[in-house]
């Protein structure tokens, strides 16, 4: 029997990416988490044959148990899921290990594919998403500053840009306001942003939110 792990905040879309699974797969067994800390905990614990999981979740974020998940399951395929244009998630997902990446407005066609492809120990990547990894190749001189960002750095970029504070975000992340403010630091020496509402106005303009 296939075991399917699926991670999103939103009850709607875990129940639509639910239905589109079963109507496809016979034998299956779907189990649904909404944050991040009971996917690891779901992963920890339980044995399953795919990961479906959101981007961006409470707590932490669905790059971050990523990370967590490959350290230990490094065999164990994790698709992403994102509202984010493909341009801007895509390759940064492929190099923290995920084994896919979804739209989830083209979600419900891809899907089914994607699990399959996964399955077979392949990774899943739109047409789209490979033609952009091959211009990666040779594109690194006209990266955006934004792509020079660890993954961390890159969450905490998109907090501050959303309207919260460092204290909030150590709050959020688990970390020591020192360390947010370390990270702070580092973006805005990428970036070469100066202030939060610049940090704001940058993801905006880059579709980062």
């Amino acid at each position: 029997m296939l075991r399917i792990l699926i991670a999103d905040d939103h009850t709607v879309v875990r129940k639509g990416l639910r239905q589109i699974l079963i109507d496809h797969f016979r034998e299956i067994f779907i189990e649904e988490v909404a944050e991040a800390e009971s996917l690891i905990d779901k992963v920890m614990t339980t044995t399953w044959d795919v990961v479906i999981s959101d981007i961006n979740m409470p707590g932490r974020s669905g790059l971050d148990a990523l990370k967590q998940i490959r350290g230990i399951f490094p065999d164990l395929p994790v698709l992403i899921l994102s509202i984010h244009p493909e341009e801007h998630y895509a390759i940064r997902v492929l190099k923290s290990g995920a084994s896919g990446y979804l739209s989830k407005d083209s979600a419900s066609e891809e899907l089914v594919n994607a699990v399959e492809k996964v399955l077979q120990g392949k990774k899943y990547f739109s047409s789209y998403v490979i033609e952009q990894l091959a211009n990666h190749i040779d594109a690194d001189l006209s990266k955006l500053s934004y792509e020079y960002l660890s993954n961390r750095e890159f969450d905490v970029m998109r907090l501050l840009a959303s309207g919260k504070s460092v204290s909030d975000i150590a709050e959020k992340l688990s970390l020591s306001v020192t360390t947010v403010s370390t990270y702070r630091t580092r973006i805005m020496t990428k970036t070469g942003l100066r202030s939060n509402s610049d940090i704001t106005k940058y993801a905006i303009e880059n579709q980062l939110l």
